[in-house]
């Protein structure tokens, strides 16, 4: 990561420092901070900060706007399916398709989406490997280039690998699907579920001292997390194994639960429990773990999430883009469970642009009575903020502009925001959020270190970065990618068999707004 000035003031129109637990914005106007060694040391009237350090190099203006950095709290990896030829489908027929993609390698595809992420003012990820395969050499190889490859461009990174020990394919056992396929279907694609099927202790030992060498090298900027892939995908003794790991080495655990109506059904049927009821049965709710999705819930299980302060991230792009459905956010929120927003393999515009996901999902929860709940402009923004910074490692450091955080700043043009004019009475946040778009965003640091300038990275070289990418992708596909792809096109095929007739796959309904889990499942 690059080297920053030690000590500087950032002026701006205004700073926003961030949303309070009463819902209001906390914004210093014509305000300056003062920046030593990567973190917020004052923030005050720009006048008087100015006067009182007149040697200090001053970055921003008059007509910036400040505010902390975003964060995805739910990634997983950069060149997106579409980009690589992969059409869009129910999560269950889409997912089998990554098998097929083309690879540029670790580190290209992380800087690809980081790019993204810091130019529209993204300044920390959660990131979740889509898991580990292979001999375990490979494994600490995997999370050494993606996580370097995001300490290169300058970004925080809470890294962590899903990790499944059944049903990899379809909503039963492996072994049997595979048997119905044709032998040369069979034994690839056997061999692929097996290589990413290591013993649970071998992943929770690795997950160990991985943490450790990353903890001795960059505390500040890497934080690890476990991340069981989803109750179908995982056993309840590979569960147990994951959060006593968890519980012992004090990490936070991000787990995707009840994403479709299917992965909801799958839970009644084989637990008798709802997907929530269950991992509360195995003693696994609490603080630290946060939901990834959480769209197909009851009102029984958000109150077991609330009671157990478990937080969720909204994916609310991944939902729409892949018909999931929409989770119930508002009524979260209702009972105090705090929300992040993540990206998910990408947003509604197949980018990482937080700016874009927060008015996505401000428009999306209104609902339509005159009176019911929604939420504020300001409330979408400290999910996107404060809330994210909670599900990550970094706690407490980011997510906000306060004395002692972390000087990770974004500044907006505010002349972008408002052109070409923009009434007094509107809120600044309201306008920021409901607004602002990548175009607006000018500057931005990580520690106190500038990462892009004038709305391009400068940390990297990232036209070299894009060149290359296109330059491999436009060689022609190897014989091992050329028989990838057309061994998983014809996988594909039988699947859409076997989810045709599947008993967790529920009779299409009508669509519905933000509606809860009915509670008939509960009878089943």
């Amino acid at each position: 990561m690059r080297e920053g000035p030690g000590h500087f003031l950032i002026r701006a129109r205004a700073v926003i420092q961030g949303v309070g637990d009463d819902g209001a914005a906390r914004i210093a106007e014509g305000a300056a901070m003062r920046v030593v060694d990567g973190k917020v040391a004052e923030i005050g009237e720009a006048a008087a900060l100015i006067a009182a350090y007149p040697d200090l190099p001053v970055e921003g203006g008059s007509r910036m706007i400040a505010m902390p950095g975003l964060i995805n709290a739910h990634h997983h990896f950069g060149l997106t399916p579409l980009m690589m030829g992969v059409p869009f489908a129910p999560l269950e027929l889409w997912l089998p398709h990554f098998r097929g993609m083309r690879r540029v390698g670790h580190r290209l595809d992380t800087l690809y989406s980081a790019i993204e992420m810091l130019e529209s003012g993204t300044t920390a990820v959660q990131h979740i490997q889509g898991g580990l395969s292979g001999p375990e050499d490979a494994w600490q190889a995997t999370a050494d280039e993606v996580i370097s490859a995001y300490r290169e461009i300058g970004m925080r990174v809470s890294w962590s690998f899903m990790i499944r020990d059944r049903n990899q394919l379809t909503y039963e056992d492996d072994d049997a699907f595979l048997a119905r396929l044709p032998d040369d279907l069979s034994r690839h694609f056997g061999a692929e579920l097996a290589s990413s099927l290591a013993p649970v202790d071998r992943h929770m030992a690795f997950f160990e001292d991985t943490a450790r060498r990353w903890r001795e090298r960059d505390r500040e900027g890497v934080s690890l997390q476990l991340a069981p892939a989803n109750l179908h995908w995982c056993s309840d003794a590979c569960l147990e194994a994951i959060f006593d790991t968890a519980r012992r080495n004090q990490a936070k655990i991000h787990m995707h639960l009840v994403e479709t109506e299917r992965q909801a059904d799958f839970a009644w049927r084989r637990t008798g429990r709802s997907a929530i009821g269950h991992l509360h049965h195995l003693g696994c709710l609490g603080p630290d773990l946060t939901l990834g999705h959480g769209i197909w819930v009851s009102p029984d299980d958000l109150d077991l999430l609330a009671g157990h302060g478990c937080q969720v991230c909204h994916n609310a792009s991944s939902g729409l883009r892949l018909a999931s459905g929409i989770a119930p956010v508002t009524e979260m929120t209702r009972r105090g469970i705090r929300v992040a927003l993540g990206i998910d393999q990408s947003n509604i515009d197949d980018d990482r642009n937080m700016l874009t996901e927060m008015g996505l999902v401000w428009a999306l929860h209104r609902g339509s009575d005159l009176w019911g709940r929604r939420l504020s402009p300001a409330a979408v923004f400290r999910m996107a903020s404060e809330h994210a910074a909670e599900t990550t490692g970094f706690a407490d450091r980011i997510g906000r502009l306060d004395p002692g955080r972390a000087a990770d700043i974004v500044l907006l043009d505010w002349d972008a925001v408002a052109r070409p004019w923009l009434d007094a009475r509107t809120s600044l946040l309201d306008a920021v959020v409901l607004r602002a778009r990548e175009k607006a965003v000018d500057t931005v640091f990580v520690a106190g270190c500038k990462v892009v300038e004038r709305g391009r990275t400068i940390s990297i070289d990232r036209d070299a970065v894009l060149a290359e990418i296109a330059a491999r992708l436009s060689a022609p596909p190897s014989p091992a990618e050329e028989n990838a792809r057309l061994m998983t096109d014809r996988l594909a095929l039988y699947l859409e068999d076997w989810f045709r007739t599947c008993p967790e796959n529920p009779a299409a309904r009508s669509y519905r707004y933000n509606r809860f889990h009915e509670e008939s499942q509960r009878s089943r």
